[in-house]
C-alpha cells in the first residue's frame, strides 16, 4: 500500500486565475484610440474644427458689440459763413459761433505788425513748422498761438478780439501777464506777454476794448516786446487765422 502511494504522481494544486484590471475591453478601447490618433488626418482635422469654433465665437461676439449704442459727442465742424482750412492732423477746426460779431485780430493795425512765430500746423512744410517751435531750455514745443511784434521793437495796444467776459488774469512766471476772455460757444481768447493790464476778472468787455499793451515774458525772451495770442475752443488750441474772415 505504501509503495503504491509512493509511486503515484503528485498533483499540483490548481492555480487561482488572475484578474486583469480593465479587462480585455479596456485594452481593446485603448488600442483603438491609439490607432485612430496614429492616422495622419486626425490631428489636422481636430485643429481645423477647433479653429472653426473659435472663429464662430469671435464673429458672434463682434456682431453683438456692433449693435451696442455709441456714446460720446461727435466732433464739430468749422463754419463762419465760409469753410475754414483744415487744422492740425488734417482735422477741421470746430464750429465757433460769435453771434453778430466777427472775430478780429487783437491789435489796432494788423498790417503794421509782423508775425514773428506762427501757429504750429502739422500740415505745414518742414521750414514753417521749424519756425513755429518754441524753445524752452533744451526742449522744443509746438507754438499753440501766434506771436506778434512791431518791426521797430516798440510796444503796441492789445485789444479784445471779441466781446466777452474776462475770466482769468494773472502774472505767470514764464508767460508774463496773462488775460483770458470767455466768449460764446466755448471759445476763449488768450493774451500773454502783456504790460499795463487794464482789466480784471469779472469785467465785461466789448470787441476792440484796450486790455493791455504788448510786453515781455520769459518763454519768449528772444522775441523782445511781443504779444502771444491764442484761441481755445473746448479746451483745444486752434489756429487763430482760421477764425478770421478774409
Amino acid at each position: 500500500m505504501n509503495d503504491q502511494n509512493q509511486n503515484k504522481p503528485k498533483q499540483r494544486p490548481e492555480e487561482t486565475p488572475k484578474t486583469v484590471l480593465g479587462g480585455t475591453s479596456a485594452a481593446n478601447s485603448s488600442s483603438g484610440w491609439k490607432r485612430l490618433f496614429a492616422k495622419r488626418w486626425v490631428s489636422p482635422a481636430i485643429f481645423m474644427a477647433a479653429a472653426a469654433i473659435i472663429v464662430t465665437l469671435m464673429w458672434i461676439y463682434q456682431g453683438a458689440d456692433n449693435t451696442s449704442p455709441v456714446t460720446g459727442t461727435p466732433d464739430t465742424e468749422v463754419s463762419q459763413g465760409e469753410e475754414a482750412a483744415p487744422q492740425n492732423g488734417g482735422e477741421e477746426a470746430p464750429v465757433v459761433s460769435t453771434g453778430d460779431e466777427a472775430i478780429q485780430w487783437p491789435v489796432v493795425d494788423y498790417n503794421a505788425l509782423q508775425i514773428e512765430r506762427p501757429f504750429f500746423d502739422e500740415n505745414a512744410s518742414a521750414e514753417e513748422q521749424e519756425a513755429a517751435l518754441v524753445q524752452v531750455g533744451n526742449t522744443f514745443t509746438p507754438n499753440t498761438g501766434i506771436d506778434f511784434v512791431s518791426p521797430n521793437g516798440d510796444t503796441f495796444d492789445v485789444l479784445a478780439a471779441l466781446s466777452g467776459k474776462v475770466t482769468h488774469v494773472e502774472t505767470h512766471p514764464t508767460n508774463g501777464n496773462v488775460v483770458e476772455i470767455t466768449h460764446e460757444d466755448g471759445l476763449v481768447t488768450v493774451y500773454q506777454s502783456l504790460a499795463e493790464v487794464q482789466v480784471a476778472e469779472g469785467d465785461d468787455v466789448t470787441q476792440g476794448t484796450k486790455i493791455a499793451i504788448a510786453g515781455r515774458n520769459d518763454v519768449g525772451r528772444d522775441l523782445g516786446i511781443h504779444l502771444h495770442y491764442e484761441t481755445i475752443k473746448d479746451g483745444k488750441a486752434i489756429n487763430p487765422s482760421s477764425l478770421i474772415k478774409s
